[in-house]
């Protein structure tokens, strides 16, 4: 692309993005209301938590906080790349991120996202062990829209109309006294020319006003189709225990500027394997959130997943089932059920649950005399704030279990679920990324079955999960960890502020 045309197009995104801010204040992500990205990465010899706050609407701006937990570093360098084609090779110059004046440890930064789509931060370390790099993938999507607030409309109509009542004027001034000495009157046709000149331009202003309202409307209709929506998946019982899911795809994709479909189109014949299965599967049951259930179907055509049910009771489940696209895009389909008591056999594989949790405050009993604390201060915990989640497993004694293993390659697996079901996120150690679009982040082919991330050593009796929540209200936190060969489910109430 020439030039030229790369600073054309840039302008027309700007305005687009003006436009849009002023109009769409309200977005989504790819998770259930929880958009905000939480990494815990090494970049190098430097070990990071890495906070992406994506834009409300795109085009628009991420906010980036990188806290560093080791001493001596310099400077950090962030840029926004594509996840995958060709624009994922053409990195715009990097932006230093600003270090916190009271928090020497804390740097931050914003970046422009300019399409929709599967996006990653590139973040560049220098210190004094040497540079360090770390790819943080970033959805980006815009989900809704809003009204223009009423002051502001009323300002600009108000500025607007006082525009046009003054190019109206000046074309009946210039028609009348142009070509007038200063001091003489002007005749009965120079008045009689004004006023012809004046209702001319009117009629034109409010003809272009006409055609510049179509133009929004058609641009805002435009947009509106763009703007990502929830996938619902539709769920049923069929014969015996087995539980059929059939996936949506609503959303639209947004052609580039010469009608070009762009690399991360959304399709449902590209989900690629995290943590060894195509579709993680929750269920909760509502309002009561004391069965959990972490499933992982089989895919059986496009979109269509099949799931043995374990023995479970009866009640309305809610369902949350993530997938991932081959370009790095996690979604999570919901949807919700009501099934009667199951009478199965045990749990196959990977799969894994709890009928009767009993939720607690810092302590939940696990079986054979062993429990799991939550290792927490009193501080209340506060809504947007990145915290390290963390859980010991002890044995009977109260000393930290020595058997433990590792859970599809991760030494924890949690799901953070608010208590109306509008809030799910799944998180590992690593934050709330999908493992397999870190490793495409990192430039690794879609995983066939192991990931790079993946631990298979025998973990410690301690898991801590990065996030923060997205809003205040009361939650459940579902903590899975392995232990002497069984998958043990800790259930856990938090209420943030």
């Amino acid at each position: 692309m020439k030039p030229k045309s790369i600073r054309s197009e840039f302008l027309r995104r700007l305005l687009l993005a003006v436009a849009t801010m002023l109009v769409v204040p309200l977005a989504l992500s790819a998770h259930v209301n929880s958009p905000d990205v939480y990494f815990d990465g090494q970049a190098g010899p430097y070990h990071l938590l890495v906070t992406v706050r994506p834009p409300k609407v795109v085009p628009g701006i991420a906010q980036i906080e990188i806290r560093s937990a080791d001493a001596g570093v310099d400077e950090i360098k962030i840029l926004p790349l594509r996840m995958v084609g060709e624009a994922s090779k053409l990195a715009p110059t990097a932006d230093t991120a600003q270090r916190s004046v009271a928090d020497p440890q804390l740097f931050s930064g914003q970046l422009w996202i300019m399409a929709r789509g599967s996006w990653k931060v590139q973040i560049n370390v220098q210190g004094k062990r040497g540079p360090g790099e770390l790819a943080v993938p970033m959805p980006a999507v815009s989900s809704g829209s809003a009204s223009m607030q009423i002051a502001l409309g009323v300002l600009l109509a108000f500025l607007g109309l006082l525009l046009c009542a003054g190019l109206v004027g000046i074309i009946g001034a210039a028609s009348r006294e142009a070509d007038l000495p200063p001091g003489d009157q002007p005749a009965a046709e120079k008045k009689l020319l004004s006023r012809i000149g004046m209702a001319v331009t009117a009629a034109m202003i409010v003809v272009a006003l006409i055609g510049a309202n179509r133009w929004w409307d058609a641009e805002a209709r435009a947009n509106a189709r763009l703007n990502y929506k929830l996938p619902q998946l539709h769920a049923s019982l069929q014969a015996g225990n087995l539980l059929r899911l059939q996936l949506e795809n609503p959303n639209q994709t947004e052609l580039g500027r010469f009608g070009t479909v762009p690399p991360d189109r959304f399709v449902l014949t590209d989900l690629v394997l995290d943590h060894g299965h195509l579709m993680h599967l929750f269920l909760v049951r509502m309002p009561d959130m004391k069965s959990f259930w972490h499933l992982h179907p089989e895919q059986t055509g496009e979109g269509q997943f099949d799931v043995g049910l374990p023995s479970m009771p009866a009640g309305r489940y809610q369902i949350f089932a993530d997938v991932v696209h081959s370009t790095g895009f996690p979604e999570t389909q919901v949807g919700g059920i009501d099934l009667p008591a199951i009478a199965a056999g045990a749990l196959n594989g990977d799969d894994s649950g709890i009928a009767e949790a009993v939720p607690a405050d810092k302590v939940a009993s696990l079986s054979g005399g062993y429990r799991m604390v939550w290792l927490r201060d009193d501080a209340p915990l506060k809504a947007n704030q990145a915290v390290w989640f963390r859980f010991r497993v002890e044995d009977k004694v109260g000393k930290p279990a020595a058997d433990m293993e590792s859970y599809m390659g991760m030494a924890g697996h949690a799901a953070f679920v608010s208590n109306d079901g509008r809030i799910f996120a799944h998180v590992h150690p690593a934050g709330s990324v999908s493992m397999a679009a870190v490793n495409i982040a990192e430039g690794e082919a879609p995983p066939v079955r192991d990931m790079p991330a993946m631990q298979h050593d025998h973990p410690g009796a301690e898991v801590s999960f990065p996030y923060g929540f997205p809003r205040p209200g009361d939650y459940h936190i579902f903590v899975q960890v392995k232990r002497a060969g069984r998958v043990e489910t800790g259930s856990f109430l938090a209420h943030v502020q």
